[in-house]
């Protein structure tokens, strides 16, 4: 793992208790060796290793000298006892004084810890509540290991790897494996805001290898359920301006480190308003990274440098060749640990490699999409699903039928003759891929299925895998009073934040040693989201009414209103081309069939037509290439 901890490194091992902490270390606070880990506690009762940041530290630190001196306890004055600056330091202090989960309770946020009590002999790993840090554990053989990274894990001796198929059925169907499955049976994803605890010499622990279910200390459900009872019942100018507040303070906490700082930048609504307020709470230009490419439909490095321009940030860009983020595809496996086929992985790797040349901390705008409702299926729930189900499931079958009849091609060119006519927050990439896609979900029974089939690549229709069954356990919905849209925000705030988007940030950018923050995901922003009415996220049509009222204030509404891009790379033409080669040799009918895990036929039924131009089956595919390359690596 020393590239996720380049530089420093420890351990700490008790032969008696049959336990030990290992730790690599990217030093962001206190730079010094009183930052070392793992860490002991000031009595020498807890040790920890710990990943990632505590934003409020210093606050806590305050609450714990001001609680120690107020009780006439052992002296820990301001000016006095603690060892360094670290956060670590305050985190031990604080369940010392507190416990656990009083404590995680009151941080602010993102960390993967693992906590040993030497008194009570209990071991307790633990996550933030969004899950922006990783954390695995599980069972192999007669060891229990837990980590930052499945390699890590892979080195063990008692190390056995198995591959979990049904963790592979949801590989297949959402590109990334999600929580709390992992890949490799016996091996688990912590479940964000939770801690898991067990005691060393509970003979049924050890006898039957059996775990306690991981015990919450915040859930996105309490946080919605609290919402819809306590509405914000203020106007819409008092919501900007509390809106604007939260996540001033959330950038100003984020931005605190002994390190160089910098931010990633599209030009997109939403690391757009993280860099204006960044650029706000500072009078030394922010030093921002963007990413170009050469491809005019993937290219937001011309929209990224007019808001710089304009709010006056130091900025950088990079334009990448072809042959340069393709260089990226070997190293994924190695990257990613698992396999993982969310194809902006690319791109985001490289703008990560970009900052880390000024930079060791970078901001990102990722999570308000989530938050206030910034993706295509937020408003065909909001603004189509009420219509089509109206008409009777037979009707919406013969309408997907009749979509289906029209190739995705010709679709694409019927769209260009009109396009003109759209408003810009409308228009679509791929029109023609993103209608069959539309019929492919017509015939969903009610809004759950709807949504499952919307962030699905291979479906329950389509018999990819060699499994007996082909079933896989689904995430749990949100239940409650919100309506379709909201409740597709929950599960892309449970599922596919921390499962897709926080693993490809945080993997790519450790990767190379950059450390990345998330403003957005300040528990109290995403506590305040759930209060606000559902007119203030999504209006006429367009996503994140609020957070864009916001933005306004900072920077020009021409300078970001454009439609939605993504950030993406033209894997599609890649894999007729340069790529072609490479995805040949892993989609090989008898490799496919050798190794047992998918049936050749339907992948290269997919790749001939993807070959022809008849469809673009670029995300099927690369689900496939992803799984096949990381497969490859292990031997």
């Amino acid at each position: 793992m020393k590239h996720r901890g380049p530089d420093d490194s420890g351990a700490w091992i008790d032969c008696e208790a049959g336990i030990a902490l290992g730790h690599v270390r990217l030093s962001i606070l206190d730079l010094s060796h009183a930052g070392h880990q793992p860490m002991v506690s000031e009595s020498g009762r807890y040790v920890i290793v710990f990943n990632g940041e505590v934003y409020n530290h210093l606050q806590l630190r305050r609450k714990l000298d001001g609680r120690i001196i107020s009780h006439g306890l052992e002296e820990r004055s301001e000016s006095g006892s603690w060892r360094g600056q670290s956060d670590t330091e305050t985190l031990l202090a604080g369940f010392e004084r507190w416990g656990i989960r009083r404590t995680l309770e009151r941080v602010r946020r993102m960390f993967a810890l693992a906590l040993w009590d030497r008194v009570g002999r209990v071991l307790t790993l633990a996550r933030d509540r969004l899950g922006e840090k990783p954390l695995y554990y599980g069972w192999q053989g007669k060891s229990f290991l837990f980590g930052s990274d499945l390699r890590a894990l892979q080195t063990h001796p008692d190390w056995r790897g198995k591959i979990d198929r049904k963790a592979l059925d949801l590989y297949v169907r959402h590109s990334c494996v999600p929580t709390p499955w992992t890949i490799f049976v016996g091996i688990c994803k912590l479940v964000p805001g939770t801690t898991l605890s067990f005691r060393l010499g509970d003979e049924k622990f050890f006898a039957y290898r059996e775990l306690s279910e991981p015990e919450p200390f915040w859930t996105l459900l309490d946080a919605a359920e609290n919402g819809k009872r306590n509405p914000f019942r203020g106007t819409e100018e008092n919501a900007v301006n509390e809106l604007d507040s939260l996540l001033g303070h959330s950038v100003a906490e984020q931005m605190i480190t002994d390190v160089p700082l910098g931010a990633f930048l599209s030009g997109g609504i939403d690391s757009t308003a993280v860099v204006a307020l960044m650029q706000a709470q500072t009078s030394k230009p922010v030093k921002t990274f963007t990413l170009g490419f050469k491809e005019a439909i993937y290219n937001e490095a011309e929209d990224a440098k007019a808001v710089a321009r304009h709010l006056g940030t130091e900025h950088t860009e990079l334009y990448v060749s072809p042959q340069e983020t393709m260089s990226v595809i070997p190293r994924l496996p190695e990257v990613y640990s698992e396999p993982f086929a969310d194809s902006s992985q690319v791109p985001t790797f490289l703008i990560s490699k970009l900052a880390r040349e000024d930079v060791t901390v970078s901001l990102s705008g990722d999570g308000g999409d989530e938050l206030f409702g910034g993706y295509n299926r937020h408003f065909m729930a909001a603004r189509l699903w009420p219509q089509l189900s109206r008409f009777p499931n037979s009707l919406r079958h013969i309408g997907a039928a009749g979509i289906r009849a029209i190739s995705p091609r010709h679709w694409d060119g019927l769209y260009r003759a009109v396009e003109s006519l759209i408003p810009m927050h409308l228009r679509l990439r791929g029109a023609g891929d993103k209608l069959h896609k539309i019929a492919d979900v017509l015939g969903s029974d009610d809004g759950d299925a709807l949504y499952r089939r919307l962030i699905s690549h291979w479906g329950p229709a389509d018999i990819v895998l060699r499994v007996d069954k082909h079933e896989a356990p689904q995430p749990v919905f949100l239940p409650g009073k919100a309506n379709l849209s909201e409740k597709m925000m929950a599960l892309d705030l449970l599922g596919y934040l921390p499962n897709d988007i926080l693993t490809k940030v945080d993997r790519a950018a450790m990767a190379v040693s950059l450390e990345t923050r998330i403003p957005f995901l300040d528990h109290r922003v995403v506590e305040f989201a759930w209060r606000l009415p559902f007119e203030m996220k999504i209006r006429d049509g367009q996503g994140k009414w609020l957070l864009r009222q916001v933005l306004y204030r900072y920077v020009p509404k021409k300078l970001v209103e454009r439609p939605k891009m993504g950030f993406g790379i033209p894997i599609d033409t890649w894999l007729r081309g340069p790529l072609r080669e490479w995805a040949e040799s892993l989609l090989q009918e008898s490799r496919l069939s050798q190794e047992g895990f998918f049936r050749p036929d339907p992948i290269r039924r997919k790749w001939s037509e993807h070959l022809a131009g008849k469809r673009n089956w670029q995300y099927h595919l690369w689900d496939v290439l992803m799984f096949q390359a990381w497969f490859e690596s292990l031997h």
